[in-house]
């Protein structure tokens, strides 16, 4: 048994997957969760001999050990991370602490929308082309988990900016940043630069082995990319042909140019509509195309990929109204998205922990498209005091039944009622996908 201890803050997916590699590499580890741990990492944690607390750290346990895995919901501000910080105990992500143990081929998306979808597309087009791939991050299962025991030969990768925030020497061979738009500013002292550092950490270590694929035509991606030198080869995406532009639509078909041939496929014939699954298939077959993927099987994974659960998911027609389930957007940009991708009016639902929001980027759509506001959350004041008078019906809601019942009341025949909250879920709900569930529900049971 080595000497050093290692403690695991947060005891869910990823601090589970990280406590099991840590153990299976012969550390001293201690699991500790503030809250309560759920029962099926209790029992994988049992099954390991690994040690665990909830409802309490215990801080003697904890700074005397030599490294600190953190689960990427517990902010720095927290006492027992200031603590850890006071002590010098250094601190990582449990993606940082997979990858010291993988020589595997990393693909990694980072954005502030759009990541989940073009993360389970390129898993889908490798997955269907027949390579050895795991699918990890904010979605799929741990990935110092399945290093321990289920090692691929490849990974695809979700990196939210707070798992970005803790990593040092991880490297991703294919780095996509899809946008940078203002989310989860309260995690960075309201500073807009604090946050767009942290997505481009998505870039560090990369070598001229390796690819860096962005979106050229956003605005704050291209004012940052002069700070920057870079030895990765360069894939911009957007949707007209430009010089440097690799991947792009023209005549009704996205192309890609590689070094020895282009590859191109009729927009017609993508499974995901809207502009911004434009941008997200580009991203996914530059990436594709980067390991080697025939055109073929590219073509087939992008027309028969069938999207992604809480975004802009279909749930029914209930007497000529749609209801659709985006509770993924958790942001004001993913909700422009949302509203921009519907052509009929929309009864919108949106509320819930406010994250330094700025509301002024869907005024506009909104006062164009949408019928009747329902405001679902603890607290609507801000919310109040951006959009009344600027819709003609706003109701509040306590509850998803509450919100579905006033959505139904209010709705018309040829209308569409969307769940595109802007806001984390946790004033009301366990986390996004509670919230969309119960939507399902609520809107099934009409």
């Amino acid at each position: 048994m080595r000497s050093e201890k290692i403690t695991i803050l947060g005891a869910g997916e990823s601090g589970t997957g990280a406590a099991i590699l840590a153990k299976s590499k012969g550390f001293d580890v201690f699991v500790s969760d503030y809250s309560s741990i759920r029962a099926n990492y209790k029992k994988m944690l049992d099954a390991r001999g690994i040690p665990w607390e909830e409802g309490k750290h215990s801080e003697d346990i904890i700074l005397s050990s030599s490294l600190i895995i953190k689960s990427p919901g517990i902010a720095d501000s927290t006492s027992i991370m200031q603590k850890v910080r006071k002590q010098g105990i250094p601190a990582i992500s449990e993606i940082e602490f997979a990858c010291r143990y993988s020589q595997s081929f990393m693909i990694c998306i980072t954005g502030s929308n759009g990541k989940t979808t073009t993360t389970s597309l390129i898993y889908h087009i490798l997955k269907n082309a027949g390579l050895d791939v795991g699918l990890a991050g904010n979605i799929g299962s741990s990935l110092a988990l399945q290093v321990a025991e289920s090692p691929h030969s490849y990974y695809v990768i979700e990196l939210s900016s707070f798992q970005l925030d803790n990593m040092y020497d991880f490297r991703a061979n294919i780095a996509v940043l899809l946008n940078i738009t203002p989310d989860h500013l309260d995690r960075y002292d309201h500073r807009m630069q604090n946050y767009v550092d942290s997505k481009f950490r998505i870039i560090r270590n990369q070598t001229a082995d390796d690819m860096f694929i962005f979106w050229n035509d956003d605005p704050i991606i291209a004012g940052e990319l002069h700070k920057y030198t870079f030895t990765a080869n360069l894939y911009p995406f957007a949707l007209d042909k430009k010089s440097n532009v690799k991947g792009y639509v023209n005549n009704n078909q996205i192309v890609i140019e590689t070094n020895n041939e282009n590859f191109n496929m009729d927009t017609q014939l993508l499974s995901l509509t809207g502009e911004h699954n434009i941008y997200n298939s580009l991203a996914a077959a530059i990436a594709a195309k980067a390991v080697n993927i025939s055109d073929e099987k590219i073509r087939a994974a992008l027309s028969d990929f069938t999207g992604v659960e809480h975004r802009l998911e279909k749930v029914a027609r209930v007497r000529g109204v749609d209801y659709i389930n985006d509770s993924k957007a958790t942001n004001v940009n993913s909700c422009w998205y949302a509203l921009k991708s519907i052509p009929t009016k929309i009864i919108l639902i949106l509320g819930g922990t406010d994250k330094g929001n700025n509301y002024s980027e869907i005024e506009a759509i909104v006062k164009e498209k949408v019928h009747a506001l329902i405001f679902l959350g603890v607290d609507n004041s801000k919310l109040h005091n951006f959009f009344d008078r600027k819709v003609a019906i706003i109701e509040d809601a306590g509850s998803m039944q509450e919100a579905v019942d006033k959505a139904y009341n209010v709705a018309e025949k040829g209308q569409t009622v969307l769940l595109s909250p802007c806001c984390a879920s946790f004033d009301l709900f366990k986390n996004y996908e509670d919230r969309g569930n119960q939507f399902k529900a609520c809107v099934l049971n009409l």
